[in-house]
């Protein structure tokens, strides 16, 4: 662990099997929700230590701090848990205005329309230019 045993809010996230709790980041000014990620408790304590969001990234296996290949960090304004701990809500401010690898404003850009999922936002940045 990453001596959080002094911080005795993270015991009250109901972790899943795997150590982790879903994270939904939300647009502070807009409301907008622009992305669903992971975090384990060590993501958790070091997204309040910074006022930075960090998640847990599944694929990488490690700890994923928003921003740091493509300089769109996430600046934590409010942090929420729902009703029954297992859901973090995050408030934040989206450096660069991208917060989709896609290169878009939010992951949530298809809507589904006639049976079909529609692209109805557009990419902001060619991701070739965010991650190099």
């Amino acid at each position: 662990m990453s001596g959080d045993d002094k911080q005795p809010w993270l015991d009250e996230v109901q972790w899943d099997d795997q150590g982790l709790v879903p994270a939904i980041a939300q647009e502070a000014d807009t409301g907008k929700i622009l992305m669903v990620a992971w975090m384990n408790r060590e993501a958790l304590a070091e997204t309040v230590a910074s006022q930075r969001a960090v998640y847990w990234s599944r694929s990488r296996g490690r700890l994923w701090r928003k921003g740091e290949e493509s300089g769109h960090a996430q600046r934590l304004r409010e942090l929420r848990l729902d009703c029954d701990g297992d859901v973090i809500v995050l408030v934040v401010e989206q450096q660069g205005g991208i917060a989709c690898h896609t290169g878009r404003h939010s992951c949530f850009f298809r809507r589904f329309e006639q049976g079909a999922w529609k692209t109805v936002e557009p990419v902001l940045k060619d991701p070739a230019e965010i991650y190099r």
